[in-house]
């Protein structure tokens, strides 16, 4: 069977991936600009209602501020050096339900009680929180920006 148009396994919720496009959606604006949760919707095509509820988690984890009113919207809390992916994750899911969990499905899995898995899952794990905890919105920005540039250079070009 052709593995052809199929979407690769993640270790992301969708609510983790939606909170991903939010967070870095605001990175890429102004550190003054307010963006209405109507707009955000649209530009990072999340449904509305999933919106608020990202927001809000966001929001009662300190990542995100809230601004109120006809001219509202929502802005990073803190700096973008500071916000990890670790911690947009642990903002919106239980890492223990995406990270933790037993890569072959057991109940209880550990060092005493491997499961055919435990070793290379492990491994995976540890890359992928090593990532998680070094890998900020600041970084991700910069990376967006540099593609901008070059993209921008290169029109001119042609």
């Amino acid at each position: 069977m052709s593995q052809q148009g199929k979407r690769p396994p993640t270790f992301f919720s969708q609510t983790a991936l939606y909170a991903f496009r939010a967070m870095v959606h605001l990175s890429l604006q102004d550190a003054s600009t307010l963006v209405p949760s109507k707009d955000l919707a649209e530009e990072t095509h999340i449904p509305v209602s999933y919106v608020s509820k990202i927001m809000r988690q966001l929001v009662n984890a300190g990542l995100v501020r809230s601004h109120r009113g006809h001219h509202g919207g929502f802005q990073l809390a803190c700096p973008m050096e500071e916000i990890t992916v670790l911690r947009i994750l642990s903002a919106v899911d239980s890492p223990e339900e995406s990270i933790y969990r037993c890569g072959f499905g057991w109940e209880k899995c550990s060092g005493e009680n491997p499961c055919p898995m435990h070793e290379a899952w492990g491994e995976l794990r540890s890359r992928f929180l090593e990532w998680a905890e070094t890998t900020t919105l600041s970084r991700i920005r910069h990376y967006n920006m540099e593609k901008r540039y070059l993209d921008l250079i290169q029109s001119y070009s042609s």
